[in-house]
């Protein structure tokens, strides 16, 4: 979410008055995150999220759009895009595709306590469920293709023993991924990047009620497991060390089986999936080290966190308690 097109006042002011979102008031960058270009944009009747979409193309984006359209209407927490008379939720500004969607209220909560990632774990699993009737399909853009396709690129820019991990751990997940049992897991569309920055909760301390969850443009079908993965590298750790913090970690999977109880093959890969899920962002950071591309905001984040996670997960599989 870093400024990398900018938009001035009249081109938010149109598209505002196109999709009956009220008359501008004010607009303002926001700097957090590192794919595409967003906006807080205030209307006469509220505050919305405008993105310019700076990779993804206008093919790929209405799998992203229509599955918040789809979530927000099942009643969960998300965003949901602003559709035209026409019924379509992808626009255009500056010559790239952009959408423009509800800000939700609440604040981020970077510091989770078992409270906190409870609530994620039922959320995610409600999400899971709530994809059951969702048509639309699209790879994960950012599985195993991409990291097969990322890894050379990146080998020339990190020391001997980061390359003998990233090469290793790539040689493990293409087993795995080769493997009935990785083939056997319940799939369907999945949020993929669902942190800590990408969540709101609202209310008095210890009390607070997950109000917003965002950002799905990672999203793609892939397994349910991985998505869970994904959170519990995050939501669920120590910052410092990367080591699982078990009391969390149980905490989330047995709010999220309350919704979705997990399945055998699910339970019993948990530790390649944690592995896969660090593996992929200590790809996309490296590449926003060693490969960057110029934005006003652009706040590139270290790799080496989850180089730490992946070297943890490795050395100490985790299991949900059972």
């Amino acid at each position: 979410m870093a400024v990398f097109t900018q938009i001035t006042a009249g081109d938010a002011g149109a598209l505002l008055a196109r999709l009956d979102a009220g008359e501008f008031v004010a607009m303002h960058g926001i700097g957090a995150g590192i794919e595409n270009t967003n906006y807080f944009v205030d209307s006469s009747t509220g505050r919305w999220v405008l993105t310019v979409f700076e990779r993804l193309s206008f093919e790929q984006l209405p799998f992203y759009l229509r599955l918040m359209q789809h979530l927000a209407r099942h009643g969960l927490p998300v965003p949901e895009p602003r559709a035209d008379a026409s019924g379509e939720v992808l626009h255009s500004l500056a010559g790239k595709p952009a959408a423009l969607v509800n800000a939700l209220p609440g604040h981020h909560q970077l510091a989770p306590d078992l409270h906190h990632c409870a609530q994620v774990g039922h959320l995610l699993a409600r999400m899971h469920l709530a994809v059951a009737d969702f048509s639309l399909q699209q790879p994960n853009l950012r599985g195993l293709d991409w990291w097969l396709a990322m890894a050379p690129q990146l080998l020339q820019h990190i020391d001997a023993p980061q390359r003998a991990l990233l090469i290793d751990e790539l040689a493990f997940q293409q087993q795995v991924a080769e493997s009935a049992a990785y083939q056997a897991l319940p799939r369907g569309a999945v949020h993929a990047d669902l942190f800590r920055d990408n969540a709101l909760f609202d209310g008095l301390p210890g009390h607070e009620k997950l109000t917003a969850c965002f950002d799905f443009y990672f999203a793609g079908t892939d397994s349910f497991g991985y998505d869970l993965a994904v959170c519990l590298n995050d939501w669920c750790i120590d910052l410092d060390s990367g080591r699982l913090d078990e009391a969390r970690a149980n905490a989330m999977v047995q709010a999220y089986e309350l919704e979705r109880p997990l399945g055998a093959g699910e339970v019993r890969l948990m530790p390649a999936l944690l592995r896969a899920a660090a593996l992929r962002f200590w790809l996309s950071r490296l590449g926003d080290l060693h490969l960057p591309r110029e934005a006003e905001l652009l706040q590139p984040k270290d790799p080496l966190h989850f180089e730490r996670v992946l070297r943890e997960r490795i050395a100490t599989p985790w299991h949900p308690a059972r």
